[in-house]
């Protein structure tokens, strides 16, 4: 075991889906987010069909994947840095305990706020294999957040011979440059209002009405850069026009005629 900085690495010698358990248990992650039930139970580490890259696969799938390539895992605290935009990409960084926020700073100095992500995850999946293969934003901890690093070279095999490995990696991509084209198109929004309609309508459909914000309302207004004065007024005007309803953190479209005319 070593340290470096506050972040700490522990080498997995053992290939076995038991050792990498009791690797996180050594790591004194709370076992009710983990399982109570020891290592063959639904564990955060073991249900990686959560993650898209996995979808489709069986649970002996997965942990033969983890057996054959997991030979570090990562830790990092609340607030820590886990890569910076600029660094270069060595290896697969799947997230599968906690949550990050990405970063980007732009041109002018300026901070954007991307996106939350959960586990389980990889980090910056379309860049792995660029020509330029390096992060485009920060990743910071918002929690205590663990990573199984993965070479790249391993990776690639996986999915040379895995057709559903291979093309569910094709999809996550294009999923990805979806959601960053969607992004753009709302940070050229002048309008906060439309900014907000824009949202709103991402996260929900007509079947499912409802979602929960990841954000508190002082990172909600930063991520859309505007005071949190503005965004309280913009939501509160939303709500008395009856396009929405609010309760703690859970948003109700009420209106979506209204939003898609904003």
């Amino acid at each position: 075991m070593k340290k470096q900085t506050s972040t700490t690495k522990y080498a997995v010698h053992g290939h076995s889906h038991d050792h990498l358990f009791h690797l996180l248990e050594q790591l004194q992650v709370p076992l009710d987010k983990l399982s109570e039930h020891g290592p063959h139970s639904h564990c955060k580490v073991q249900e990686l069909a959560y993650c898209p890259l996995f979808r489709g696969m069986t649970q002996r799938e997965h942990d033969a994947f983890l057996d054959r390539n997991v030979r570090e895992i990562l830790t990092f605290k609340k607030g820590e840095t886990v890569v910076r935009q600029g660094d270069p990409i060595h290896s697969v960084m799947l997230l599968v305990q906690g949550s990050v926020r990405t970063e980007m700073i732009t041109l002018e100095g300026n901070v954007l706020d991307i996106d939350i992500l959960e586990a389980v995850i990889p980090m910056a999946p379309s860049f792995i294999y660029g020509a330029k293969n390096n992060y485009p934003f920060d990743v910071i901890a918002v929690d205590t957040a663990i990573f199984l690093n993965i070479s790249k070279e391993a990776w690639l095999e996986e999915m040379a011979n895995n057709k559903q490995l291979l093309t569910n990696f094709l999809t996550m991509n294009a999923d990805l440059t979806l959601f960053l084209s969607n992004k753009l198109q709302m940070i050229s929004l002048k309008s906060l209002r439309k900014k907000l309609a824009t949202f709103f309508l991402e996260k929900t459909t007509i079947e499912s009405a409802s979602f929960t914000l990841k954000r508190s309302r002082t990172q909600l207004a930063e991520y859309f850069g505007v005071q949190r004065q503005s965004l309280a007024r913009s939501l509160k005007e939303m709500e008395d026009e009856g396009i929405i309803q609010l309760k703690g953190r859970t948003v109700h479209v009420l209106d979506r005629s209204k939003l898609i005319r904003e």
